[in-house]
């Protein structure tokens, strides 16, 4: 009698070895995969991201991720007994050009400016190039003012519960004014984004991720407020694509005249300074050695000139 195999005896055997092939098919990926990261580890950074505590701690001098090392990691305190009036009057007049911080910071942000005939600081009209977007919007002063509002960088909520619950009255004030961490944006992302920080929110527009992020730690870092552990790490992720973003100059005011040059002192390696628009303040002017300002000088805004003399920050 002969004897023969059973019908599908042979199953197992083809099981087996296509589960061999399937195993090494997964190896080779691997291995490419491994090679073209350049490595292992390089592989694995890839695929979990930058470690922060390495980014932070080799990042190049002077630059944003730098400065981040000296910044406090908490967790956030209580928002209990916040209120928008904790850090004083909406838009003081912090550099004493008499005009009220938010015109300020219109007229440095916006272009095409036009003032209102009544008054020389009230910004009428203009044009913004939303860095958060980016997309143009017209700003016309009216019903449509809301269009154009100016973002707290740091959110004020955000402040409270990192440190401004000890600051006196003074410090709230100046931070809630500080040209440093004010800038006009679309009014309805602005709103959208409320008091998020940056592991909550960052701005669609990636290209400016990099020095949005740098600016919050400048703020942070200028009035000692912390960072929690989500909000650090995700500013690292931010910053570990940009590795040399420089933190922004801050020049103690509002600068809507670019001032060139070369020299340590902002001038040119002649000793000139080349102002290309109007000053927005007088600490603007005095920077660049143009004080006093008379009508016709470069730089010159009749906004500064309070007493309409023709001369202003004398």
């Amino acid at each position: 009698m002969s004897r023969t195999s059973p019908r599908g005896a042979s199953r197992p055997v083809r099981s087996r070895v296509g589960l061999v092939v399937g195993v090494l098919l997964v190896l080779l990926v691997v291995v490419l995969a491994v090679r073209a990261a350049g490595g292992l580890g390089a592989a694995l950074d890839a695929a979990l991201g930058p470690d922060p505590t390495e980014a932070v701690e080799q990042a190049p001098t002077g630059s944003a991720l730098a400065a981040l090392r000296d910044v406090p990691v908490k967790g956030k305190a209580p928002k209990t007994g916040y209120s928008r009036e904790q850090f004083g009057a909406a838009w003081k007049d912090v550099d004493a050009n008499g005009c009220d911080t938010r015109d300020d910071v219109l007229a440095r942000d916006l272009t095409d400016v036009s003032y209102s005939s009544d008054d020389p600081c009230q910004v009428r009209s203009g044009v913004l190039v939303d860095p958060y977007t980016p997309k143009r919007i017209s700003f016309e002063r009216g019903p449509r003012s809301a269009d154009v509002q100016i973002d707290h960088l740091v959110a004020l909520s955000d402040a409270w519960q990192t440190g401004a619950q000890q600051w006196s009255e003074d410090t709230r004030a100046r931070f809630a004014n500080d040209p440093l961490n004010l800038l006009a944006v679309d009014g309805p992302l602005n709103s959208q984004k409320g008091d998020g920080d940056a592991a909550t929110w960052l701005p669609p527009n990636k290209e400016y991720r990099c020095p949005y992020v740098a600016r919050q730690i400048a703020v942070k870092a200028k009035y000692g407020a912390w960072v929690t552990q989500a909000e650090r790490d995700a500013m690292v992720d931010v910053l570990s694509t940009c590795p040399d973003q420089q933190l922004p100059v801050d020049d103690g005011g509002i600068t809507s005249g670019a001032v060139g040059g070369s020299g340590a002192d902002g001038s040119g390696g002649g000793g000139t300074t080349t102002v290309t628009g109007p000053f927005a303040s007088c600490s603007a002017a005095e920077a660049a050695g143009a004080t006093p300002l008379r009508q016709g000088d470069p730089g010159w805004n009749p906004r500064l000139d309070r007493d309409g003399n023709g001369e202003a920050c004398a």
